[in-house]
């Protein structure tokens, strides 16, 4: 079965909607807790009916204690908003080792749950993410980022 691709394109040209999404995931990556990493990242979704929900990474000592922005946004818009779907998800990295030329993609554990969350919901949704340079990269979908999805029956 044939997979989605990445699309790739410059910052500038992004849709009004999804520019003012990526600027709400920015705004939120300032109020991550990240000490031990300096990585803070925001990640902004919305939903089917509107309503934007917001997150950042929340690291903690005990490294696995911690959650990243987009599961942090997935989990809440899931609970305030159950049987809302997920239109989009906008993800952004503030750091001062920031590369140039890297894609900023979700960690595997966020794949995870994005994949959860389109199986609950029966539909994908758009995941916009950062890089290379002044490009956005956004996917229709998990399937391009994860493969080969890990599913449990229901039933």
């Amino acid at each position: 079965m044939p997979v989605d691709t990445f699309t790739q394109i410059p910052e500038e040209q992004l849709s009004p909607e999804d520019a003012a999404l990526l600027l709400k995931a920015r705004e939120v990556a300032l109020t991550a807790y990240a000490p031990y990493s300096k990585f803070r990242v925001g990640a902004a979704v919305i939903l089917e009916n509107g309503e934007v929900i917001t997150a950042s990474n929340q690291e903690n000592a005990a490294f696995p204690s911690g959650l990243c922005a987009e599961r942090v946004a997935l989990f809440y818009a899931g609970s305030r908003f159950p049987g809302i779907a997920v239109k989009s998800l906008a993800i952004a990295v503030i750091a001062a080792k920031k590369e140039a030329n890297r894609v900023y993609a979700p960690c595997g554990a966020c794949r995870q749950v994005m994949a959860e969350t389109e199986n609950r919901q029966n539909k994908p949704f758009r995941i916009i993410f950062e890089g290379p340079g002044n490009y956005i990269t956004w996917c229709n979908g998990i399937e391009p980022l994860l493969p080969f999805t890990f599913k449990l029956s229901t039933e």
